[in-house]
C-alpha cells in the first residue's frame, strides 16, 4: 500500500509580497471573506501582471476553547485570553456590541498569489455576467476542443507536482501508478491546518485524460482507486468520516488535466453548484452503465463574459442575445397551436368544446327585479 509523503522543504516564492502595487480589485466576496485583486511587482516587472487574493481564515474550535492548559493539551491560541482587545460600541439592555482584536496568532489571512497571471487568470477572479453553454458532442469536437487545444492554460505546474520537483512537501499522499495512481494535496483555497475548511486535490498521473469528456468504462479502476484510496488517506490523516465528504469533477475544470475536488459536504465550497461539478460516485455509475456516456452525453457549463470560448460559441448559435417573436409570429404561433389542438380531438369532443365555447359566450338571464309597492 503506497504511503503518505512526509518533507518540510518549502520553496521561496521570487516575488516580495509586501512590494505589490495595486492596479485595481477584480472581486470582493462579503460572503467567503475574500478579495481579489490585479496589480504587478514593479521591481521585478512593470508589465507582468499579477494576482493577489487574501481570505479570512475559518474559526477552528482550538480559537474559541476556554480550557486551562495541561500537559497532555498545550496552551493554544484562544479569543477568550488577556491578549484580547475590546471596544465597546453599545450596551442596551441584554444586547451588546463590541471591536474584538485577538492576539496576533489569531489574525492570519490566508494569500494567494499568482505572478505572472494571464488573461484567462484575470478573467478566472473577476466578476462578470455569466452564461450556460449547452455543448452536445458535435459542439465539443467543432467549439471546445479546438479551443483547449490551443489556448489552455500551462500544465507545467501539474507536472511539477507529479514529478516531485515542486511542492513535495504539500504531499498528503500518493499511490505512484502510472495508470490508476493519483497526488493527493491542498488545493490553494485551503490553509492547510483547520479541518473545518478541509480542501483537497486528487491529481490522477495519468496524462491523457483532459476531463470528463475523456473519460471511458477503461478508466473505472482508476476512478474507483482514486475514491477509495482518498478516502482512507483522509480517514487517517485528518479523521473525516469518509460520508461526510463531497468528491467531483468540475466542467469545465480550471485546468485541463484529470483531477478530483473533495470538501466536507457541510461547506459551502466555491464551484459546487450544479451547473459546474459532477460527482465522482455518479461519474463511476454513469460508465458503468455506458462505457462512453460522456462521449454521448450533452454537458452544461457556464462561461464568463469576456472568455474566448463565449465568442466562439456566440458565433454558432445565439448567446447573450435572446430571441424575441413579433407579435404577428406570436399570434399566429398560437393560432397553429389552437388548431392543431383542434384537429386533434375526436368529434364528440369538438362538439362537447364547442358547446362550452357558446356557453361561456351567452350571458346568464338576470332575475326579474320586482319592486314592492306600498
Amino acid at each position: 500500500m503506497p504511503e503518505p509523503v512526509e518533507s518540510t522543504e518549502v520553496k521561496s516564492p521570487q516575488y516580495d509580497l509586501s512590494k505589490f502595487q495595486l492596479k485595481r480589485i477584480l472581486s470582493n466576496n462579503s460572503v467567503r471573506k475574500s478579495i481579489s485583486l490585479l496589480g504587478t511587482f514593479p521591481d521585478l516587472s512593470e508589465t507582468d501582471d499579477a494576482i493577489v487574493v487574501f481570505e479570512k481564515s475559518a474559526y477552528r474550535e482550538s480559537d474559541v476553547s476556554t480550557e486551562s492548559p495541561s500537559a497532555e493539551s498545550p496552551k493554544k491560541p484562544s479569543y477568550f485570553s488577556a491578549d484580547l482587545k475590546v471596544a465597546t460600541e453599545f450596551v442596551n439592555n441584554i444586547y451588546g456590541s463590541f471591536q474584538v482584536v485577538p492576539s496576533r496568532d489569531l489574525c492570519g489571512v490566508k494569500s494567494t498569489v499568482i505572478y505572472p497571471a494571464t488573461d484567462k487568470h484575470i478573467e478566472k477572479y473577476s466578476i462578470c455576467q455569466k452564461y450556460l453553454i449547452r455543448e452536445t458532442p458535435e459542439l465539443y469536437k467543432k467549439i471546445t476542443l479546438p479551443y483547449l487545444t490551443e489556448s489552455q492554460f500551462s500544465l507545467e505546474w501539474v507536472y511539477n507536482i507529479l514529478d516531485h520537483k515542486q511542492e513535495k512537501e504539500r504531499i498528503v499522499f500518493e499511490d505512484k501508478d502510472p495508470e490508476t495512481g493519483f497526488i493527493l494535496l491542498p488545493d490553494l483555497k485551503w490553509d492547510g491546518r483547520n479541518v473545518e475548511n478541509l480542501y483537497l486535490l486528487g491529481i490522477v498521473h495519468k496524462h491523457d485524460i483532459k476531463s470528463l469528456r475523456d473519460l471511458n468504462g477503461s478508466h473505472l479502476e482508476m476512478l474507483r482507486n482514486l475514491r477509495e484510496a482518498s478516502k482512507k488517506a483522509i480517514l487517517e490523516r485528518y479523521a473525516v468520516n469518509p460520508n461526510q465528504l463531497r468528491m467531483y469533477f468540475h466542467y469545465q475544470p480550471s485546468f485541463y488535466h484529470l483531477h478530483v475536488h473533495i470538501n466536507p459536504v457541510r461547506n459551502d465550497a466555491p464551484g459546487i453548484w450544479c451547473e459546474k461539478s459532477h460527482m465522482l460516485d455518479t461519474v463511476i455509475n454513469n460508465l458503468e452503465l455506458l462505457p462512453d456516456y460522456y462521449q454521448r452525453a450533452t454537458l452544461p457549463f457556464v462561461l464568463y463574459e469576456g472568455n474566448k470560448l463565449l465568442d466562439l460559441y456566440e458565433q454558432e448559435q445565439p448567446v447573450r442575445a435572446v430571441p424575441v417573436l413579433s407579435d404577428k409570429k406570436e399570434q399566429s404561433k398560437k393560432e397553429g397551436a389552437a388548431k392543431a389542438s383542434k384537429d386533434d380531438l375526436s368529434d364528440d369532443e369538438a362538439e362537447e368544446s364547442n358547446c362550452k365555447r357558446l356557453k361561456l359566450a351567452t350571458p346568464e338571464p338576470k332575475e326579474t327585479e320586482v319592486t314592492a309597492c306600498a
